[in-house]
């Protein structure tokens, strides 16, 4: 029975901690688009905002020419998407949840001290250039890691005895 218990622990932390962290994250560009909205003299740009799900090339945005991979040079297409900041971060999530939950399961919280430095060190690159992808990495790594904690203690306290 104890073997259902914990991997329903895991599911859960897992999985259902992608909503929230979601939830997290437009409660998050709410309370910025409320300070944004509140002050009028500063025109958010979706480059510098840090509450934006994307980050925008200002090369592309501005309808320049941009040099394609063959090197030559072409007009920028509107249509073409941004990409996105932190790609593979729902992935990355659901992996350091489940690794937390396991390491307060099993005993080990020090193992979340390397979930965190692995996380930290494999995005330091894309952290330390843009100041939007630090601050969704915060936000989303601390909401993960609170979510998975919560659920693997409460799973532990009350169900695991």
């Amino acid at each position: 029975m104890n073997a259902l218990w914990i991997t329903l622990a895991l599911l859960t932390a897992g999985f259902a901690g992608w909503p929230v962290t979601a939830l997290v994250f437009r409660l998050a560009r709410t309370i910025d688009d409320r300070a944004d909205a509140a002050d009028a003299a500063s025109a958010a740009d979706p480059a510098t905002d840090p509450a934006a799900d994307v980050t925008v090339d200002p090369a592309v945005t501005s309808g320049s020419a941009v040099t394609t991979t063959a090197g030559t040079a072409g007009a920028a297409d509107a249509s073409v998407s941004s990409p996105r900041i932190l790609r593979g971060g729902a992935i990355i999530g659901v992996l350091e949840r489940l690794a937390v939950c396991v390491a307060v399961l099993t005993g080990q919280p020090v193992a979340i001290a390397y979930v965190v430095a692995i996380k930290g060190l494999g995005r330091f690159a894309e952290l330390k250039e843009t100041p939007v992808a630090a601050e969704r990495f915060i936000i989303g790594t601390l909401t993960s890691l609170l979510w998975a904690a919560g659920v693997a203690a409460l799973a532990k306290v009350l169900l695991l005895g």
